[in-house]
């Protein structure tokens, strides 16, 4: 199943833009290759609200959330994963509501120990929530529920939050419209986010609203083509260690062509977590630690 991604969404950066029944989105302006527009801040709720992912450290963004708050009464702040692009802001929100954070946990490795380099630079490793979540936790407010469902893979502590009785979920960096999400070891696992699309696939979700562009309008034949894009890369790799490439650099290059050599590097994690995950299945060994330096052969 082929991937169509929509590139077609227009940010209104620091503008209350209603996105379906009782949520409303505010982008803050960090675009960037990662981040695409920006990161996607929700507000749940009508009168009693939830906000979900408060985003980057940024002056313009925290007023552009006061603003949309606009005096009313926010009981719970949730941040679904410790990136710095989404969880900074909650703790300089809490201060200004009094709400207190909710989130899976605080930044760790996907594994332990840990695929051998250190954690991706974009990790917030001062976060740490108030209430921990785990698999099914609810989340409630007035007109409003929000079911955690836990989604590791993009980070170890990756959750999504759906709304209860409405079909939506709100899927932050696990499932976006615009692109695939990036793996990249110690702190992800391709393991755990090909588990979690399973996971996905399984439920009924009919909309989802991502940390980073437009909605995913039609779920269930996106995740599948989530899914194939995966298992296809995976194969791209196996084929190319029979032929005799040993290297993730080799590999990059060979399977990555077309792709802007500016994004090698984040090609070369990505990689590297699928060899982590086929050396767990003992379909491909390495010689030494398994990192992005390391030499690979099929089993």
């Amino acid at each position: 199943m082929r991937l169509n991604f929509d590139l077609g969404f227009e940010p209104s950066y620091g503008e209350l833009v209603p996105v379906f029944p009782r949520v409303a989105r505010v982008t803050a302006k960090n675009p960037g290759p990662f981040t695409f527009h920006g990161t996607n801040s929700y507000l749940v709720g009508e009168r009693e609200l939830a906000v979900i992912d408060p985003g980057p450290e940024d002056d313009d963004h925290f007023d552009a959330l006061v603003a949309a708050i606009d005096g009313r009464p926010v009981t719970h702040i949730l941040v679904s994963h410790t990136h710095r692009d989404h969880s900074p802001l909650a703790a300089r929100l809490s201060r200004a509501t009094g709400a207190p954070v909710y989130a899976e946990g605080p930044h760790r490795s996907a594994k332990t120990p840990p695929t051998g380099r250190p954690f991706d630079s974009g990790a917030d490793m001062d976060f740490k929530p108030d209430v921990g979540l785990a698999e099914g936790d609810l989340i409630a407010g007035e007109g409003w529920t929000l079911r955690t469902v836990l989604t590791p893979g993009h980070t170890a502590n990756h959750a999504a939050f759906a709304l209860d009785g409405t079909g939506l979920l709100f899927s932050a960096d696990h499932v976006m419209a615009w692109s695939t999400t990036i793996v990249a070891p110690p702190d992800g696992s391709m393991a755990d986010y090909m588990a979690s699309l399973d996971r996905l696939i399984e439920r009924s979700d009919t909309l989802m609203l991502p940390g980073h562009g437009g909605p995913v309008k039609n779920p269930q034949d996106y995740l599948r083509g989530l899914k194939e894009h995966r298992l296809a890369r995976e194969r791209a790799i196996l084929d190319r260690l029979r032929q005799g490439d040993r290297s993730i650099e080799d590999l990059v290059k060979a399977i990555y062509r077309d792709t802007d050599p500016r994004m090698h590097a984040a090609a070369g994690l990505s990689v590297l977590a699928h060899l982590e995950s086929l050396v767990d299945r003992k379909l491909v060994e390495t010689d030494g630690d398994l990192s992005i330096g390391g030499i690979f052969r099929p089993v």
